[in-house]
Formats: structure tokens, sequence, C-alpha cells
């Protein structure tokens, strides 16, 4: 069993259909403006004639309702925490993410499986059998990681008047008995997972903390490659 999730399938099992539109993927501690970026890049696409969907983390309508009460009641362990969230992706792929993929869309993630991979593991849970459980993922055709400091995504938190969840700041690990000491203990051990992926995992590295000009430009660049010869709407349409 390997502990690489861009592997192929084991001997015997049956690779998933190869897609024919282009899968990115946004990635980042909460407060990195991943979420900002993947928006505008949406629009940008559009505006340019592509056809795209975007999709976002704990959307599955199957699961997320369990999850959300799990979290409210706090009775979520690590294992448990992993599984349903594995579900939930595995619902949202199969719903959200492969039909337009295999219709020729641009499908924009906004967190895709490598957030259950850093998160699950900083809780304890073992890296192979979380890279294991979402070896059914399709690998990117491109990962873009927004890197910001951990400070940056507790104060861009902060201003933003949005209360930190029991969960987001790792309150089950028992790492502070502080909300706002033991978000960047969490994260901070988030952090150091997704600075493992970029090298594992070919993650790209976006400075985040940039003007947002900068920063859009930036993700531009990157994705200017996957949309040489992918077709647009007018083609599509009268191709």
């Amino acid at each position: 069993m390997t502990d690489d999730p861009r592997a192929p399938p084991a001997a015997g099992a049956a690779p998933p259909p190869a897609p024919r539109g282009r899968l990115l993927v946004v990635e980042g501690l909460d407060g990195s403006g991943k979420s900002t970026q993947a928006r505008l890049l949406v629009k940008w696409l559009q505006s340019r004639g592509y056809r795209v969907f975007s999709t976002e983390w704990n959307s599955s309508e199957l699961v997320s309702s369990a999850i959300r009460r799990g979290k409210k009641k706090g009775l979520l362990t690590p294992t448990t925490f992993s599984l349903l969230h594995a579900t939930d992706f595995a619902d949202r792929l199969e719903r959200q993410i492969l039909p337009p993929l295999r219709a020729g869309y641009f499908v924009v993630c906004d967190r895709y499986s490598f957030t259950a991979f850093v998160r699950d593991t900083a809780r304890g849970c073992d890296p192979a059998w979380v890279r294991n459980l979402y070896s059914f993922a399709p690998v990117p055709d491109k990962t873009l990681y927004f890197r910001v400091a951990v400070q940056t995504s507790l104060d861009r938190k902060l201003a933003s008047r949005e209360p930190i969840s029991y969960y987001e700041a790792g309150m089950d690990l028992h790492l502070a008995d502080d909300l706002v000491e033991s978000y960047q203990r969490f994260q901070s051990l988030v952090r150091k997972g997704y600075e493992k992926l970029v090298a594992s995992d070919h993650l790209v590295p976006i400075d985040a903390a940039a003007p947002v000009e900068e920063v859009l430009a930036r993700v531009r660049a990157e994705v200017k490659p996957l949309l040489d010869g992918f077709p647009k709407m007018e083609t599509l349409v009268h191709g």
C-alpha cells in the first residue's frame, strides 16, 4: 500500500474515468484569501468564455448536516471526524466534481482531499491511513496553496468578526485552554502539514500576504497553461 495519493490504483483496481475538463484546487489556512481568489478566478474564466463549475468543502447535502450536529455537540473523535469528512468528500466528488469534469468544465474546488490530510494528521491520524482513505480522489491538474503566517490567519479571522469554532481552533485536542491560543497551535500544525505537501504533492505556493492585485495576477499566470487547447463555450456549441 502506498502513502502517495498521486500513485496509480493498485493492480486489479479499475482506474477512475479520465475527466475531459480541468480540475483546479485552492488550499490554505482560514483567512488566507483562497475563497476570495477562487471566486475571482471563476468570474475571470467565465468572462473569457469558459464553462466553469465551483464547489466548496463540506457541501454534500448527504453528510454535512450530520457533521454540523456532531461538531455542535462536541462528539467527534479524530477518527470519526476523518471518516465523516471522507464520506462528505466522496459524495461531493461523485455529485459535484466528476460530472462537470466529464462534461468538459473547468472545475474550481475550494479545498480538496489535502485539507483532510493536513487536518486529520494534525489531529493524530496516521498519515498512510488518511492517504489510503482518499486514494479514490483524482489528482488535480493544479493545486494552489495560499501561504500565510498563522498570525495573519488569526488576525484576518478576528477582523472578520466570525466566531472561531471549537474544531477550527483544535480545542478537541486540548492544546490550550484559551480559544485563541489553541487556534494558533492547531493552525501551526496544519500549516506544517501544508508545507510538507508543497514538495510531496506538488502544491504551488502563492504568497497570500501580498496585495490582492499581485495575488490575482499570480493565480491567473498559474492557471493560463491549463487553458491551452481547452475549448470555450463557443467551440463546444458550434464546433
